[in-house]
């Protein structure tokens, strides 16, 4: 945190994730107040999954072809138009879902333009000694804003969604601010190589091939979308909250906010003991002991026994994400960090709407509580069978040696 640039994208960071949170927990309220319908929170999700699929890909190779500062700041800006739409939508008094999946739309072509150029920006604002530390500083500003967003939110609702909503559109500003102060080397702005990169679809999909043929990679992304697509549970939270554990807004929030707690708890075991060895295999466990924490909360009626088993996931995941991130970070080469950060957004970051969208789905075929636990299972089953079809993410040591593969096996790959 003392190298200003870095210390700027973070809070920059910190900002974008509490806005989200803040945005995703009031409609996540206020849509199934309005109806009591799971499939409403469904199709929330797959209005946020919409582009997210079709504009992740192009916006990865912008990434890397135009300043990713301004790309980053762009979609921030996005972002501060759809906290004002909410607020405008919901003070109308209008209960249709029509105007709400628009600015979901909205919302989900922010972070498909955003996140790949914000995500390609740490390998080149610190040294490499220092990436490993850097992702994990980039999970507790992420799960800070998982944190302070829901808790904010939840307690905010009652007084006005439009509060809410409108507090989340000046912390995006604030984090516009934040990406636009920086100074970054032009190599933090944009990738830089000895070629000009072309915008034709054969360079678009440059990240996409690296992926399938970077076994190490493909099983660390492929293992985290399927954990998330069948053991997301955070959609279906509203119904837990008002129709199961009895808990109103203010207890969404906390809900909400637990994973969040136990992300930033194991991030700070992190800091203080490093991940030293045997990365593969953590890896596998801890998304074992994911879908394991979900069909503990699927099956629960305790509202603290709740709360621990969200904050237990939470807490695994993290480590799911630190492996996956620092793994990304490290074996990619930077001119196709932008497509390859883009490749692992519409598998990790979409796959949250796709699986909000499955989650509420299956609850309208089969009801709220077989749909969580069944996806629990299928994490479990997933996780135990994964070294059978990626045994060399399983052999993954240490994560810090890992390298790039040479200039001349790249160019054989794309």
């Amino acid at each position: 945190m003392e190298i200003r640039e870095f210390r700027l994208w973070w809070f920059a960071v910190l900002a974008m994730w509490t806005s989200l949170q803040m945005l995703e927990v009031a409609i996540g309220w206020e849509v199934y107040a309005q109806h009591r319908s799971a499939l409403d929170l469904g199709w929330i999700g797959l209005a946020e999954f919409i582009p997210l699929f079709v504009l992740a890909l192009p916006a990865g190779h912008l990434a890397d072809r135009a300043p990713r500062r301004l790309v980053f700041a762009a979609a921030l800006l996005v972002g501060v138009g759809v906290g004002i739409g909410l607020a405008l939508v919901s003070g109308s008094g209008d209960t249709s879902v029509a105007p709400y999946l628009a600015l979901a739309m909205a919302a989900g072509t922010s972070m498909a333009l955003g996140t790949p150029a914000s995500r390609a920006m740490p390998p080149t604002l610190v040294p490499a000694r220092l990436l490993a530390s850097a992702m994990t500083l980039r999970s507790i500003a992420s799960q800070s804003g998982a944190v302070v967003g829901p808790a904010l939110g939840g307690l905010l609702y009652g007084t006005s969604p439009s509060l809410v909503y409108l507090l989340a559109a000046g912390a995006c500003l604030f984090a516009t601010g934040c990406v636009l102060a920086m100074r970054p080397a032009v190599a933090a702005d944009v990738a830089v190589t000895g070629d000009r990169q072309t915008a034709d679809l054969h360079g678009v999909l440059e990240g996409l091939r690296f992926v399938k043929r970077t076994q190490i990679l493909l099983g660390a992304i492929l293992l985290d979308l399927m954990a998330v697509l069948f053991g997301g549970a955070v959609a279906l939270l509203p119904i837990f909250a008002r129709s199961i554990l009895h808990v109103g807004a203010t207890g969404l929030g906390v809900l909400r906010a637990a994973p969040a707690i136990g992300a930033l708890l194991a991030a700070a075991m992190i800091t203080r003991r490093p991940i030293a060895g045997r990365a593969g295999r953590l890896l596998m466990t801890v998304v074992l002991l994911y879908g394991a924490s979900i069909v503990v909360f699927g099956l629960s009626r305790s509202y603290p026994l709740s709360l621990v088993a969200l904050g237990v996931g939470g807490f695994v995941d993290l480590y799911s994400m630190n492996i996956r991130s620092t793994t990304v970070a490290l074996a990619t080469p930077d001119r196709l960090r932008g497509r390859v950060n883009a490749v692992e957004m519409v598998f990790i970051s979409a796959s949250n709407q796709l699986g909000a969208f499955e989650s509420g789905l299956a609850a309208f075929l089969v009801g709220t509580i077989p749909a969580v636990v069944g996806g629990g299972v299928m994490t479990m089953l997933i996780a135990l069978s994964w070294r059978r079809f990626f045994p060399a993410l399983a052999e993954v040591d240490r994560l810090e040696s890992l390298r790039p593969p040479p200039p001349a096996a790249v160019e054989a790959v794309v």
